[in-house]
């Protein structure tokens, strides 16, 4: 079982990256490629390997605790490694593991792939579950401040508004002033009111990528 994968990236779709790793190129499929995409360095991305009748398929996160939230939502009746996938690219880890253990239906029902029923088994199977495998949620059990932060990514919350979320996010990956003010000017005419900071954080990635 692969656990972990140390190279460069040196390729990236909506969906995966290609990590170079000695000459071989891994596809791992990933919450946010385009996180990767300033990344010149060499990067550790820490996998989930999916082995199937019909194909070996490899899943890559930033850190532990995204590693470790997405197998435990596997675990889950009716959650795949797709779905699981989609959980993690709509709420960063603490949130979703918020959400799951204050039971907020709303913000686990936002997030893509997932209807009430399947947001109740979630809470139901992992409520109990994470704080046993270290996922507590950390700092977001203090009155569920960073937990109505982000549900504002999920909500129509102003074009303006999302867009300075996703710039101070943008800039904390490295890129200047100049290029996130040429990616907003690619993006403004095309964005809506109830655009999330996700997607336009996406969506600049993607014009920055592109250069």
């Amino acid at each position: 079982m692969i656990d972990f994968l140390r190279g460069n990236v040196v390729h990236l779709e909506s969906e995966y990256i290609v990590l170079d790793v000695r000459d071989t190129g891994y596809r791992v499929f990933t919450p946010n490629p385009y996180a990767f995409a300033k990344k010149e360095e060499p990067v550790t991305v820490y996998i989930h390997h999916n082995v199937r009748e019909d194909a070996v398929l490899l899943f890559g996160f930033e850190t532990r605790e995204e590693q470790s939230l997405f197998r435990k939502l596997l675990e889950v009746s009716g959650i795949g490694p797709r779905v699981a996938l989609g959980i993690l690219s709509g709420g960063r880890p603490d949130a979703v593991i918020a959400a799951i253990q204050q039971e907020n239906l709303a913000f686990l029902t936002k997030l893509p792939g997932i209807g009430k029923k399947t947001a109740q088994r979630m809470i139901l199977d992992l409520k109990d579950k994470l704080i046993g495998a270290g996922l507590d949620g950390g700092l977001l059990t203090a009155a569920g401040v960073a937990l109505d932060l982000t549900s504002s990514r999920h909500s129509g919350q102003g074009a303006g508004t999302a867009w300075q979320e996703a710039r101070e996010g943008l800039a904390a990956l490295g890129y200047t002033a100049v290029e996130l003010d040429k990616a907003w000017n690619g993006l403004q005419h095309s964005v809506t009111a109830e655009e999330s900071v996700d997607s336009l954080m996406k969506r600049a990635l993607q014009q920055l990528f592109k250069g």
